[in-house]
């Protein structure tokens, strides 16, 4: 254990926010999981507990392993990395998965071990790294949207095309960041404009055929439209009957008060679906009330402030990019599942990192924590080595070390 200690690198900070929110999740997922137990199976509430707490360990594994490896290396595994997600998300929208005739095709199961992945969450931290790998590229270079078009945004839209059939709100999350993150890099803005215009006209030419198509991909779009339907007109009698989880979720916040219920407390766990993910937030606002609502948003800010810090103080353009392009979209996910909770935004579908319950979500924000990370050890090593070449430059030039070595 103590060999482990010695070996963390990195931003103590980061490190200490990321174990916070760890701990945090548990009493949240042990109480929020309670109707799962009573719906799904035997083993009581605690096995919910158990399988959290195994992702998280596993989760911080994965921290341990990729801050240990330099953030150089992550340039060349984005290439090897991309076709091989583009792959598995062929994979797994060729699956035809659907619930409630709606296409549902996010998950693939890893032969001969059955383990259900995610694959748009890996894809979307693989994606970050490869744009931020070429914007570094043509950082000092003049860029033309023609030289940008087949290297940049023909993976972005491959990635996102085959992400958008299933989950809207993930690739819209995904297209944002990497807009963000090319605005960030440099990228011009008339360019991005561009990008924009057609990413519009691509999601409208989708909706139209997907309309016109009956299928799974139609009631998806159905679903989509409800959504948005149901924010802009909440007071609408005929949607009352659809808006059942926003309102059990703001009766939960409303519930909680200043200081909540108490810990388990909570009485909208039973009534409100995905209570231990999609709207966790709602049952932390109930059992802890405003003051661990936030506290639980401080600490993301925290978060985000920390990355913008390793940022800020890594040695190149690569590794400065690298950090807000994987370390952003967590903080921005956590602020999109708060909004949905308290209906400042549709409802998504997107967890509340580190803290809701799933594998698939922890392990790939664990991956990019990971990162991030990676990219502040860099920094230490660099300020290690400077340190110690000034210590033996002293020492050098110290009469009395020159004397004592002479005799």
């Amino acid at each position: 254990m103590n060999t482990i200690f010695k070996n963390i690198k990195g931003d103590r900070a980061l490190w200490a926010v990321v174990a916070l929110l760890a701990l945090f999740s548990f009493l949240p997922v042990y109480s929020a999981s309670s109707n799962l137990a009573y719906l799904y199976g035997d083993g009581g509430t605690l096995k919910f507990l158990v399988r959290h707490g195994s992702h998280l360990f596993l989760g911080f594994v994965i921290i341990y392993a990729v801050h240990r490896m330099p953030y150089r290396y992550f340039r060349g595994l984005s290439l090897i990395m991309l076709p091989i997600v583009l792959l598995f998300l062929a994979y797994t929208l060729a699956q035809g998965t659907t619930i409630g005739g709606a296409n549902a095709s996010r998950w693939m199961r890893i032969p001969f071990v059955g383990i259900k992945f995610q694959t748009s969450t890996l894809a979307s931290v693989v994606l970050m790294i490869y744009v931020a790998r070429y914007l570094s590229k043509i950082k000092e270079k003049t860029i033309t949207f023609k030289e940008t078009l087949v290297p940049l945004w023909l993976p972005v839209f491959l990635v996102v095309g085959l992400i958008l059939p299933a989950n809207f709100s993930t690739t819209a999350i995904i297209f944002s960041m990497v807009l963000m993150l090319c605005f960030l890099g440099g990228y011009p803005i008339k360019y991005l404009a561009m990008v924009v215009g057609s990413g519009i006209v691509g999601l409208a030419l989708f909706i139209m055929v997907g309309r016109a198509i009956p299928g799974p991909i139609q009631v998806k779009i159905q679903t989509w439209e409800s959504r948005v339907s149901n924010y802009w007109n909440e007071d609408e009698k005929e949607n009352k009957k659809e808006n059942y989880q926003i309102d059990r979720s703001k009766i939960a916040i409303a519930s909680g008060g200043i200081v909540g219920v108490g810990a388990g407390k909570s009485k909208m766990k039973t009534l409100l679906p995905q209570s231990s993910s999609d709207f966790i937030y709602a049952i932390i606002v109930e059992e802890y009330g405003l003051v661990g609502g936030l506290f639980l948003l401080f600490l993301y800010l925290l978060l985000l402030f920390r990355i913008v810090i390793v940022a800020h103080k890594a040695d190149t353009i690569f590794g400065k990019l690298l950090a807000i392009g994987v370390g952003l979209p967590i903080v921005f996910q956590a602020l999109i599942n708060m909004a949905v909770a308290v209906e400042l935004f549709p409802v998504t579908g997107q967890t509340l990192p580190l803290i809701s319950s799933g594998g698939t979500s922890i392990w790939m924000t664990c991956l990019a924590i990971g990162v991030v990370l990676s990219v502040s050890k860099k920094r230490e090593e660099l300020l290690e080595k400077q340190e110690k070449e000034e210590i033996q430059k002293e020492n050098e030039e110290n009469p009395l070390n020159v004397l004592s070595e002479a005799l």
